[in-house]
This record gives structure tokens, sequence and C-alpha cells, in this order.
């Protein structure tokens, strides 16, 4: 494939924006090569600047779950634009959608909604600290939460340090109240717990993590977490800004039974348009400004376009439940198929999926945390990545993703990807 026009696009946009990019891992930085520029997408594909189509699993890394441009969704932003783009005033859309979130997922009365979903994220610990009135945090390595100061952060030299800050600009101030955990160790985050008595505000994570590809909480994680913050006084914060409406109507709280203190949202609940939230029972919500203490605010926040792009989207997905069963189907056959070509190749690989979420690490040890996602070998998923592409498929560039699967994939193009993995795996 040519890629003569993005070339020129990101050589103009490399002078005027660092990096050429607005978000870092868009510049192909983690496998080489110059970005690919998007000019329009519908359905299953994207098409490029320079008339390519390709197969997209990345699928702006979550919210097209039923596809791009989906027409619901498209015709509700058209006609609330037409009535204005902004108000910075209350709207009758941002209760509707509200009220439609706290009856699709379990243990939630209220939920305020935000405009990314860091802001999310943030606004979560921030609330789970005035809440609790203590200071320090958990979150776990391989975990992401956006870029908040809080979150950028990286562990000492030993499980009970302090954190350090992870870039510039975070000061030591913020990281020594940040302890990083290890992701499906719960005597690692119990240890932290001890270390730290009566400190803990929250313990934030991604119950499915999303962001070290595709690694799923081991039989007890949850449950376990759930039952130390309990015996601890801390709140349990679930980042579900990637699997929120999409793993199931409930997310994760539905999938695994486990109830966590404040849950955040993201992607899906916005049917693309830039949305996140962050919600929990009454008595922690009622501590929001203008009720109570803490306080949180934003111009955007309930902005209509994006109400009606999210209400849009869970209209939709609220009437149609055998959604989920029918992404877990496709990608299980993905997941199935890229099994079956890889090992004849004798590629050395695990797959991670669960629900519409799958990743392929080029490991053969079992992938559960952040340091066993590391040891993946980097050269060939590079040589993955770009076999893909040239393809025809759009796969997350960088291994540290996971890909996203949608509805409108067909299995003749489960089928073509299946192939080109054969295709590509040869070449290794």
């Amino acid at each position: 494939m040519l890629y003569t026009r993005s070339s020129q696009l990101f050589a103009d946009a490399e002078k005027v924006i660092p990096g050429g990019v607005n978000s870092p891992v868009r510049a192909f930085k983690a496998v080489g090569g110059t970005p690919i520029f998007v000019k329009s997408a519908k359905g299953a594909y994207l098409y490029d600047e320079d008339g390519n189509r390709l197969i997209d699993y990345i699928n702006s890394w979550g919210p097209m779950i039923l596809g791009h441009a989906y027409e619901p969704v498209v015709q509700a932003v058209i006609e609330k634009a037409k009535l204005g783009t902004s108000f910075g005033m209350p709207t009758e859309l941002e209760t509707q959608i509200a009220a439609l979130a706290v009856s699709m997922v379990p243990n939630i009365d209220k939920i305020r909604f935000v405009n990314s979903g860091t802001e999310a994220c943030m606004s979560a610990v921030r609330l789970a600290r005035g809440f609790t009135k203590k200071d320090k945090i958990i979150k776990f390595a391989g975990c992401y939460h956006g870029h908040s100061d809080s979150f950028l952060i990286q562990a000492g030299s030993g499980a009970i340090t302090f954190g350090s800050p992870n870039s510039p600009g975070v000061t030591a101030g913020t990281a020594k109240d940040t302890l990083l955990a290890k992701y499906n160790d719960l005597d690692n985050v119990a240890t932290l717990i001890e270390a730290n008595k009566n400190e803990i505000a929250a313990i934030i994570v991604e119950p499915v993590a999303g962001n070290m590809g595709c690694i799923p909480p081991n039989k007890g994680f949850l449950e376990g977490l759930r039952q130390l913050c309990t015996d601890n006084g801390i709140l349990l914060i679930f980042d579900e800004v990637m699997t929120g409406f999409r793993l199931a109507a409930g997310g994760v709280q539905e999938l695994f039974n486990v109830n966590a203190d404040i849950v955040c949202f993201g992607k899906v609940i916005g049917g693309g348009l830039p949305v996140g939230a962050f919600a929990a029972r009454e008595e922690i919500m009622n501590y929001l400004a203008p009720l109570g203490p803490v306080y949180q605010a934003g111009t955007l926040s309930g902005n209509p376009l994006a109400m009606a792009a999210g209400l849009a989207m869970l209209q939709a997905l609220d009437g149609d439940r055998a959604i989920f069963q029918r992404l877990e189907e496709k990608t299980a056959y993905l997941a199935a198929g890229m099994e079956k070509v890889l090992k004849a190749n004798s590629v050395v690989f695990t797959i991670n999926r669960i629900g519409s979420m799958v990743s392929v690490h080029f490991d053969a040890a079992p992938v559960v945390d952040f340091q066993s996602a590391a040891k993946g070998d980097n050269e060939t998923f590079k040589k993955f990545f770009h076999g893909l592409l040239q393809e025809g498929i759009y796969i997350a560039p960088s291994a540290y993703e996971t890909w996203f699967i949608t509805d409108a994939l067909s299995y003749e193009d489960l089928d073509f990807t299946i192939q080109a993995v054969d295709k590509v795996s040869k070449t290794f």
C-alpha cells in the first residue's frame, strides 16, 4: 500500500503539533514508520487519505462498539447541532442519559458527566479523598487512568516505597501519595495497605486491563480487592472507561458480580464524542459540589452534542442486549482462528481475550500483569503490525494495547483477518 499523502500530512503536522500528533501513541514510535491519516470511516472500515481501506480493530480505542458513523448516533448529533452546540446550562438530555446509565449499571445511584476518561478518573480520586478524608491511593503497574499527575507514577525500589514521578512535571509531593501495586497480586496489595494503615483513600484499577494488552483479572482478584477495601475503609474505584457498556450492559460489575464504590466511564458512553463520567451510590456522590464540599466543574460537561451521541448509543445497547453475546462470539472466533494459524506457523505467542477485547502477545508464558506483558517480543510485534497494515488491517500501533471488536465486523472480515495473520506470520 502507498501512504504518500499520509506521509506529507505527517510532515506538515510535525511543524505545528508536538510530534505531529495530539496523543503520543498515534505517532507510531513503538512500531516505526509513518502514522496513517484517516479521511473517513464507516462500519468496520477506515478510509485513509491515500484511498486505502482498512479493517479497524481499534475503533477509536473502544467507543465504536456498533461501528463507525452509526446512523442513529450521527442523526442525533446532527439534529441537536441545529439547535445549538453548547450552552453552559442544564439540558433535559443530561437527565435522560443519566437516568438510563443508572438503570443499566448496578450499584450506582447518581452519575456526573465530564469530558474525558482522564477527567472522570481524576475527579473520582478527588471525590474518594474528600469522602474518606485520607490522601493516598493505590494504582497498578500497567493500568492507565489518563494523564492526571496522580496516575503518572512508577514504583520505587520496593513494594512499600513511595512512588516516584514517571513524567517530568509531576511533583514529588504528588508522587508520594500514589502507591504502585502489581496487577493480579492480592498479597502485594495487602502489604501496601498494611504499611500505610489508615492512610489510603482509594484503590483504582482497570478491572479488565486494556493498556498492557488485554489482561483479565485472575479468579478471585476483584473479589479480593473488594474485601480488602471493605475491611480497611478504602473506596474501590473501577476504571471502566474501556469496559463500561462494552463487556456487558452493566460493565465489569455486572460481568463479575463485584461492586465498586465509584465507577468511571468513557469511550462507549460518548458514542464517539468526548464524554466521560463517574458514578457511585448517593452517599458518596452527594459529597460533590453543589451539595457537598468536593469541587468539580466543567464548562463543556454535559455538552448537548456529546449527550445526544451518548444517549443514542446507550439506547441502542439497552434495546439490544444480545449484542454482548454476538461480540463475545465474534471475538472468540477471531481468537481461535489466529491461534490456529500462529501455531501452524510455529510462532511463540499468547492470546488473551474477554468479551469483545482481545490481544496477541509474542511470548509463550501467561500474560497476567505488566511485568509479563513487557516480556513480549516487540520486534516480532513490529513485523506483525506492519504486515497486517499492508494487508489492509489496522491494529493498535503498540504491543501494550488491546484490540476492540465492533458489531459491524462481519465473519468475512474476521476470516480475512485470520488469513492475513497466517500470511504475515509465515514471514517471521
